[in-house]
Order: C-alpha cells, then structure tokens, then sequence
C-alpha cells in the first residue's frame, strides 16, 4: 500500500479549495489525483484536519467468549460439519463471520482437514 501523501500537500490543496480554485486545477498544478483533493476536503469537513487516517494494525478476534465455548461445543458434538454451515449458525446466534474467519479459528484451535482413507482414489 503506498504511502499518505505529506499533510503539507493536502493543506496547500485545502487552501486553494478554499480560495475558489476547481478541484481540477488544484489537482494539476499540484499533480495529484482529482479525487484526492474531494476526499482530502470531506475529510477536513468531518474532522477539521487533512490528517491522513491510521494505517494497518490488528483486528480484534470475532470468535471470542461464548461464542467460542459454544464453537467448542458444537464441533465436539457434531463432527461431520462444513465452515458455511457452522457460519450460518453463529449468524444464527448473532455473530456474522466468514468463512475464512472460522478456518483460521480452527487452525488456531489446533482443528485440520484430513481426508478419510477409504475416500482416496484406487491406485
């Protein structure tokens, strides 16, 4: 992902918005994209500043708490299951992940997919 443009760019654009230029040629004579200098002017509408927003981090997890313990439970109970059916019932309880939130639940959990033997082609 490339990196926010410098605050000093976007505030130079911010005054010359403000002065009555076109978002057109703000955006040519500072070389950047039309669509930077709306979104750089929403911004400064909603928060007061052309601050760039935080970049990256960590998401919290979605399978936590009870959520969990009934995940546990429900996998113990029933094995043969498939990831869109157990999505489906934790929309149900209203929790509503993917799938790929639920495989990387179970890697965590120490859950894998094995196929059965008798399943493998003869030969």
């Amino acid at each position: 992902m490339p990196r926010p443009l410098s605050i000093d760019i976007r505030e130079r654009a911010l005054a010359r918005l403000v002065r009555g230029e076109s978002i057109r040629t703000i955006a040519e004579a500072l070389d950047i994209a039309p669509s930077s200098v709306v979104k750089w002017s929403q911004r400064y509408r909603q928060t007061g500043s052309v601050a760039p927003a935080k970049l990256g981090g960590n998401r919290p997890r979605l399978i936590v708490g009870a959520h969990g313990v009934w995940l546990r439970a429900r996998i113990a109970r029933d094995r043969p299951f498939t990831l869109r059916s157990l999505a489906d019932e934790l929309a149900a309880r209203g929790l509503q992940v993917d799938t790929v939130t639920l495989w990387r639940w179970l890697r965590q959990e120490g859950w894998s997919f094995k196929k059965k033997r008798s399943a493998q082609r003869a030969g």
